[in-house]
């Protein structure tokens, strides 16, 4: 296990500082983000963390994010790190990894009173100061400097030779910076029960969870369940969606719609059998018809939580999806009195054709009322409720921590 006192900053973090926190309405609010330059699950939720808080200040690293995105923000000012002003910033920060700890911890959140770190990577290394309460909702411990640093490093080319060792050398850096971070959090909010148990075993804290909030669009009331299969990913490798594309070439009588882009885009049309069309990049509209009308949802990735199979459920749509990570969350399996899926036990074409095979045997036990009424768990309602409330309690009790002799 790392040493939690590894890290190359300074630590200045203190618990007597408690008795400044302030006692009224005035409450200051930083919320502080990864980077903005797309918009996907963690910017859906960072959407309603600035609705819960509409008078939060933000922080990110760095503001890249397109013009037609910008209204998500409402009119919100970005305060950025000084990769927002490096050389080529704008079409590869992420090139300048090594430097995210330092920049993180540039933000000045020093006037704040709550801060609240919305983390997948470095976020929740905010430096605080005594007397300010920190909360991590918190995806994952940075993912490619713990399980996935192979996969990390081989898709970036960075696995062999004199490079890959000096990337093997950042990466520890990183982890031991990351769990030295986690120590500065006061309290985490994971994002599924596997989430909390890597927190656990990274991280050595304890967490509590909050499902992350996921919009129910509903198409039709009354479902009109198509024949296609349907899949909604972006095409890049750890989604695994050339597995299931090969799967579908040993269902021969079966249809597959693939929705989504990413650099997988070519090998995986290349693959592609007759029975499976790539769609590409849709609106949200032509993709919620397709959700609604489609046969079954078919997901293969290993996934922290997994917003797309909740999706497809709030159409109505049953789920055939690996039995592993956050899925085992969010799917009722055949087992249940109200299933609203079918797992598979491996990531390999055969196992997902054996449990498309074994959907069609029992799909009629599967009712769209069941998969919508398992969607609403992960309501945007319940998570503003859930969180805010987590909050408020946390808040209070750090008060009345302060006040204390």
């Amino acid at each position: 296990m790392l040493n939690a006192r590894s890290s190359p900053r300074p630590r200045t973090r203190r618990r007597s500082g408690a008795g400044s926190f302030r006692r009224s309405s005035a409450m200051k609010i930083a919320v502080v983000h990864e980077w903005l330059d797309t918009w996907g699950g963690s910017e859906m939720v960072l959407a309603e963390l600035l609705r819960i808080y509409p008078r939060a200040e933000l922080f990110a690293l760095v503001d890249f994010l397109p013009e037609e995105l910008r209204p998500h923000l409402e009119g919100r000012q970005v305060h950025t790190s000084f990769i927002q002003r490096l050389p080529a910033a704008r079409a590869a920060f992420r090139r300048y990894l090594p430097l995210f700890p330092a920049a993180i911890a540039s933000l000045d959140v020093s006037d704040f009173d709550l801060v609240i770190s919305n983390s997948h990577a470095v976020a929740k290394g905010i430096r605080t100061r005594p007397g300010q309460l920190h909360i991590c909702y918190c995806y994952t411990p940075m993912r490619y400097a713990w399980d996935l640093q192979e996969q990390y490093l081989r898709q970036v080319h960075l696995d062999r030779g004199v490079r890959g060792w000096l990337a093997r050398k950042l990466m520890a850096r990183l982890r031991a910076w990351d769990r030295a971070a986690s120590a500065d959090v006061d309290h985490f909010v994971a994002i599924s029960r596997y989430i909390g148990d890597r927190i656990l075993r990274c991280y050595g804290r304890n967490s509590v969870v909050i499902y992350p909030p996921v919009s129910h669009r509903n198409v039709a009331l009354e479902r009109r369940r198509g024949t296609e299969y349907i899949t909604v990913s972006r095409l890049v490798p750890y989604k695994r969606i050339d597995l299931i594309v090969e799967a579908f070439r040993l269902l021969p009588a079966s249809q597959l719609v693939v929705i989504g882009d990413g650099a997988e885009r070519d090998r995986i049309a290349a693959i592609a059998p007759a029975n499976v069309r790539l769609l590409g990049q849709v609106s949200d509209q032509v993709r919620d018809q397709w959700l609604a009308h489609a046969r079954a949802f078919v997901f293969a990735a290993d996934e922290d939580f997994g917003i797309a199979p909740v999706e497809a459920q709030s159409q109505g749509t049953p789920v055939i999806g690996i039995r592993r990570g956050g899925l085992l969350e969010t799917i009722r399996g055949l087992d249940d009195a109200e299933p609203t899926g079918v797992f598979f036990a491996e990531q390999t074409p055969e196992s997902i054709a054996a449990a498309v095979r074994t959907f069609e045997a029992h799909e009629a036990r599967i009712r769209p009322e069941a998969c919508r009424a398992n969607a609403e768990r992960f309501s945007i309602e319940r998570f503003r409720l859930e969180f805010a409330e987590y909050v408020a309690a946390r808040y209070g009790h750090f008060l009345a921590s302060a006040g204390s002799p």
